[in-house]
């Protein structure tokens, strides 16, 4: 396909620069002729007036003058076909021009409608040229409709020139020939990059990338498919890393729970409560693990239901604070509220957003030392409620900060699994919270200074958010 776009393009270039080539060819002829025909015409009219008034001047009169008399270089056009002049008089001789006296009768013939004696109308008289003698007009020159004879020097000149635009046009079509291929090469050499790249990754190699070799659009092309292969890549990447880390989540609480549960069938333990509480709290651990993966994959299929009701902003960062003040209290933790900016009522799923500050708070205890502050605090600004999330905590090192939002990923892996803390899929399920309501989330964060989680709910929601919106027959604002 890719060479039939290289023959296409290349004879694509021939076919234009043949019509171009041509064009140029019959619009130059043609004006090349017509100009040369009038340059010989007035040329041969200059001559003819000069020997006129010659004559003039030496007879004082324009009777008996005859062509043969005249001291003329030029004498004769071709005739029109099967026309002869008078009394056998050979065509080949008679002059392109005619001559009229100053009463406008013709003294030189114009062949063959004015011969020697009639009377030309005023019109054309006026239309003629004018010789003069002395200031005195003596009579006046016609000119034949008929193109003029051309010598042998112009004859040759105008097929010189023939030759130059059939060389030229040639010219042309070699160039376009040539600009074709090196153009057509240029185009399809990163279409067959892509092509092959294309096959490397159905093949399995995600992550194929082609070399950008220009910065029109084709070069804009293939930064896009480069863009594209990593993304794939890295996604693919991170499917297997959840799998893994998913089979590594479910692995932990039922190896726990098949051990005490094979323990006490076969005898070796007594089923008390504690063990029972152990059993019952790694059970708690898989159904929270399976109720986050199940958010998650409703987010992805376009499913994550909301009930969107009017909710007061500053109410729901009471609740949260109300929710975690004793946690933060036994953690030495300061838990403070900034609801010193007006808010309005905008809709949202309580519920949902409850989940949300409630995996942003454990996040941030978790990581805020004994006498550090979290501050949840809320403004509203372009259209949006923005919410914030601020502690005071160890920080986010840089390379780890673009991805916290990914599922089971874990900035501190090492400490979250000797601690048997989250599964690392709270802030997937925060984020995919968030943009269902049509709203966007980021993390700020510097390490040994805290972390800033700021989320963004629109007053107006759209797509989904305005759906269940108005499925649930409620208002927007109160």
């Amino acid at each position: 396909m890719l060479q039939s776009l290289a023959r296409k393009l290349t004879l694509a270039f021939i076919v234009v620069a043949i019509a171009v080539a041509g064009l140029v060819a019959v619009i130059v002829r043609t004006s090349n002729a017509g100009d040369f025909d009038q340059l010989v015409i007035e040329r041969g009219r200059g001559d003819f007036s000069e020997a006129i008034a010659a004559y003039y001047t030496a007879q004082g009169t324009l009777e008996g003058i005859t062509l043969a008399n005249l001291p003329l270089e030029r004498r004769d056009f071709p005739p029109r076909s099967g026309e002869e002049g008078p009394s056998g008089e050979n065509p080949e001789r008679r002059s392109l021009f005619g001559l009229a006296d100053a009463a406008g009768t013709i003294v030189l013939p114009l062949y063959p409608d004015y011969l020697v004696g009639a009377q030309v109308p005023s019109q054309m008289v006026a239309a003629g040229y004018p010789v003069e003698v002395d200031g005195v007009v003596v009579g006046t020159i016609l000119t034949a409709p008929q193109r003029p004879g051309l010598s042998p020097e112009e004859s040759a000149f105008l097929q010189r020139t023939d030759r130059a635009l059939a060389l030229a046009a040639g010219g042309a079509i070699l160039v376009a020939v040539i600009m074709g291929f090196l153009l057509s090469r240029t185009l399809t050499g990163p279409l067959n990059a892509l092509t092959e790249a294309t096959h490397r990754m159905t093949a399995g190699e995600l992550g194929a990338e082609v070399p950008v070799t220009s910065r029109d659009e084709i070069g804009e092309l293939a930064k896009s498919f480069n863009r594209m292969s990593r993304e794939l890549a890295r996604s693919n990447n991170a499917r297997r890393q959840m799998t893994a880390d998913v089979a590594h989540e479910l692995r932990t609480p039922l190896t726990v729970i098949s051990g005490y549960v094979e323990s006490m069938r076969d005898g070796d333990l007594a089923p008390t409560t504690e063990r029972m509480d152990v059993i019952y709290s790694e059970i708690e651990r898989l159904q929270d693990l399976v109720g986050d993966l199940r958010v998650l994959s409703q987010a992805d299929a376009g499913e994550l239901n909301l009930m969107l009701e009017p909710v007061e902003a500053h109410s729901l960062l009471r609740q949260a604070a109300a929710a975690f003040g004793h946690q933060a209290s036994q953690n030495g933790v300061a838990l403070a509220l900034d609801t010193s900016a007006p808010v309005p009522t905008i809709p949202m799923d309580e519920g949902r957003l409850a989940q949300v500050f409630a995996n942003l708070l454990s996040n941030a205890l978790r990581h805020t030392s004994t006498g550090g502050t979290i501050t949840l605090g809320a403004r509203y600004a372009d259209g949006a409620v923005m919410f914030r999330v601020q502690d005071t905590g160890e920080g986010i090192a840089p390379e780890d900060l673009p991805y916290i939002f990914d599922r089971l990923y874990r900035a501190d892996k090492s400490r979250t699994e000797m601690h048997g803390e989250g599964t690392g899929l709270g802030l997937a399920i925060v984020r995919a919270i968030i943009e269902a309501h049509g709203g966007t989330i980021r993390a700020d964060s510097a390490v040994g200074q805290g972390t800033s989680i700021t989320f963004t709910i629109p007053d107006r929601p759209s797509g989904d958010a305005a759906e269940a919106l108005s499925g649930a027959g409620k208002p927007q604002t109160t």
